[in-house]
């Protein structure tokens, strides 16, 4: 079964195994894809480090390392339909979702490749006239990438794409549940003329097919987003051979609602924060943090709503969210919710699967809120990953913001006031590495996605000036709030 892509030829796995990919909608076969085994994977870093070493790649010139990245962008766009379906199939997410993804990974292909090689590097003075000193940058050498099941292309793009933008080979390592725009992307990048050697694809779990990329000697750096407990492992591995790493892993990330916002506004980003795509976001804005002022009014309403969101599969049109990608993930956020109530949180709504009969096949869990959560315990600092809002109060601004920061975790959050001074103040404040003011959720390819804590270290573009005595931090704005919609809000 010819699905690994190594030295620019499509192979067989060296020892034959096999996985079946199901809908998470419906349990319904999609397809049957190769496992990979070390060897298979050592393969591929071979291909990718004789690439590296010996092939014309590291010195193209930017500008056409550049242009192939906006040619397939293009081709992207003319194959988004087919794209989007894949993904929808393999993650169970609505159709209109894998939409908005592939219009988003066409604009991250888009901005490293016109991105590509506008940093030349920069003069030092050496206070001589004599001699002259220049700063340059150069590709790290053969990367090793290891992405999720939750967007699976948009994750991929990610790295592949600032990684070709500088010259870089790769191995990539999908997710093992979620293995079929990876292998389309592929595709794509040898239709668009991209070297052999220069990408190169293995399916399977991590311990088999991903173990290598963080041990091997030939890897240069590994790049991996997806769990903490994965991830330290990774960075252990890495530790040997003493490569570059760059981890992102998560966050258990508050969202701010002070009682001087736009109630309407501030109750749908709630919504939309926890509840896209069933939860399964690295910057779901799972833990609310309200005004205590507010709580019995707001609470109600988020209540409400939250019992009015229509579950559904990829191609229901009037679906607003859908199942979790598989029933092991079920099981554990149906284990994270009974931990949260006996530790003395209350269950305000949900925590259960639906009644259905059309969703008894498929990975559904119904949209879930906590109250009366304990400051410090398992309910806020541990990840659900799933349809699931803990609800916590504070008093005052300086309250608000330890309550934020009271986690292991620094991936994102939310703040929502209609006072300007304070939104900037508590989001410089906010030790998280992406905060959004009036708004959950925007993603500019342009900008940073760094972590604070043990969410990792995230992606950080250009130089910084004091390298890692920093820490990067995106700071985003609505200038104009108003409720989305997202969820209609509407009986069904």
């Amino acid at each position: 079964m010819a699905d690994f892509f190594i030295g620019g030829r499509w192979v067989d796995s060296v020892a034959g195994g096999t996985r079946e990919i199901r809908c998470p909608a419906d349990n319904s076969l999609v397809a049957t894809v190769a496992e990979a085994v070390p060897e298979d994977t050592v393969a591929a870093i071979t291909a990718a480090r004789v690439a590296y070493d010996t092939g014309p790649w590291p010195s193209t010139s930017a500008a056409e390392r550049g242009n192939l990245l906006l040619k397939v962008a293009d081709l992207l766009d003319r194959d988004s339909a087919g794209f989007a379906r894949a993904e929808s199939l393999d993650t169970g997410k609505r159709l209109v979702e894998s939409e908005y993804d592939m219009a988003d990974i066409a604009a991250c292909l888009r901005y490293f490749g016109k991105l590509a090689g506008q940093d030349a590097g920069r003069i030092v003075d050496t206070g001589s006239a004599d001699s002259f000193s220049r700063i340059v940058h150069e590709p790290v050498g053969v990367c090793g990438l290891i992405t999720p099941w939750n967007y699976p292309l948009l994750q991929t793009v990610w790295k592949i794409a600032p990684a070709l933008a500088a010259g870089n080979t790769f191995v990539l390592k999908p997710s093992e549940l979620t293995p079929h725009t990876a292998i389309m992307f592929m595709k794509l990048l040898q239709e668009a003329g991209l070297p052999d050697g220069v990408a190169n694809l293995v399916l399977g779990a991590g311990p088999q097919a991903g173990a290598p990329l963080s041990e091997h000697p030939d890897v240069d750096l590994v790049s991996f987003t997806g769990g903490l407990a994965t991830g330290r492992i990774i960075a252990a591995s890495a530790a040997a051979t003493v490569k570059k790493v760059a981890l992102e892993l998560g966050g258990k990330n508050p969202n701010v609602v002070f009682a001087d916002a736009d109630f309407d506004t501030a109750v749908d980003y709630a919504l939309t924060a926890v509840f896209l795509h069933s939860g399964q976001v690295c910057s779901a804005g799972a833990r609310l943090i309200l005004a205590e002022e507010w709580h019995d009014e707001f609470v109600a309403e988020v209540v409400r709503r939250a019992e009015l969101i229509r579950l559904g599969g990829p191609f229901d049109e009037r679906a607003e969210t859908g199942p979790l990608i598989s029933a092991a993930h079920r099981d554990k956020v149906e284990t994270y919710v009974a931990k949260a109530i006996e530790e003395g949180a209350k269950l305000l709504t949900g925590g259960k699967r639906p009644d259905d009969p059309a969703l008894q096949d498929g990975y559904y869990y119904l949209p879930t809120v906590l109250d009366n959560v304990k400051p410090g315990g398992f309910a806020v600092t541990e990840e659900s990953f799933g349809p699931v809002l803990t609800i916590e109060t504070f008093a005052d601004e300086d309250e608000a913001v330890r309550l934020a920061n009271d986690t292991h975790y620094g991936l994102a959050g939310g703040i929502f006031t209609n006072d300007a001074s304070r939104a900037q103040r508590v989001a410089g404040r906010l030790r998280h590495g992406t905060v959004w003011i009036n708004d959950y959720h925007p993603y500019l390819p342009q900008a940073e996605w760094g972590g604070f804590k043990q969410s990792g270290t995230g992606r950080e573009l250009g130089p910084t000036g004091l390298g890692e005595y920093q820490e990067i931090k995106h700071i985003y704005q609505n200038l104009k709030p108003a409720p989305q919609r997202w969820f209609s809000g509407e009986p069904a």
